[in-house]
Parts: C-alpha cells; structure tokens; sequence
C-alpha cells in the first residue's frame, strides 16, 4: 500500500508537473532543437505526466497524454503518438471530461495519424475535433483550438 503525501510533497509534485509540462511546451514550440533538446522533450513531456498522475485528475491527466503525443508527432514518431492520444482520448470518455481536452484529444489522434499517414484517419478526427472545438466555452481556448487543429497535416477548412 502506497504511503499518504504530506501536504508539502504534494506541492512539489505539483509544481514538477506544471515546470515540466511549460519546459515541453518551450521545447515544443522552438524553431530548431538539437537531438539532446528532442530527447529533453521527451523525457520532460514523460515526467509531467507522472507528477500529475501522483497529484493530478483525470483531466489533468488527459492533458498530460495529449501533451505526450503532441511531442511524438512532432518527432515524426507515429506508433507512440498515436497510444498516447487514445490514452487522452480514453481518458476523456471515461471521465466524461468534455470542452477544451476533448477537442485536444481528437486534434491528438488527427496529427498522429496525419504523422502515420493515415490520410482517412486524419480527416474523421479532423472532423471529430471541429465538432468537438464548436461546444468550447471559453472563446479563447476556441480560438486556440482553431489556430492549432488548421496546422495537422492534411487540414482542410469545413
């Protein structure tokens, strides 16, 4: 049986998740990375998601998964992209966790299908995530839902 965290150790865990997730996200959105920069994305993606799943719901979960995915498409890497997409996806449906990390799922199964070259794959979750971006409430998550889905290879506008 696993021991009880001190309030203290949650907060580290806390705080390791999210300074890993934004340490991706820098990563990610970096022009040019060195492979040790791409291996850190990896490795930094991979441990946000497991101070989350030590502190985290299964929202912030999904959006761990998503974010892992996210790093393995840009990598070009289809088959650990794809497991962690359904792994966001699950997530989402058994949780009944809709709006912004449902449409991010289904954008998370677009791209790496896009990256696996599954052009038909591609679309039905292309279509799937714009159905999914049309019930976002917030305008802003919207409009950054929209900016990201028109950037899967394969986007086509409705």
């Amino acid at each position: 049986m696993a021991r009880r965290m001190s309030t203290s150790e949650r907060k580290d865990h806390r705080k390791y998740a999210v300074d890993c997730f934004n340490g991706t996200w820098t990563l990610l959105t970096k022009k040019k990375r060195t492979k040790a920069e791409d291996l850190e994305m990896i490795h930094r993606a991979h441990a946000s998601r497991y101070h989350w799943g030590l502190v985290g719901n299964a929202q912030t979960l999904a959006i761990g998964e998503w974010q892992i995915s996210r790093v393995y498409a840009v990598l070009r890497r289809p088959e650990p992209a794809l497991f962690h997409a359904k792994e966001c996806l699950r997530l989402c449906r058994e949780n009944g966790i809709r709006d912004f990390p449902l449409a991010f799922a289904y954008e998370a199964l677009a791209r790496a299908s896009a990256v696996a070259g599954r052009k038909g794959d591609t679309r039905r979750f292309i279509d799937q995530a714009l159905r999914a971006g049309d019930t976002i409430r917030e305008a802003d998550d919207r409009e950054l839902f929209v900016r990201d889905i028109e950037t899967v290879p394969g986007f086509r506008a409705r």
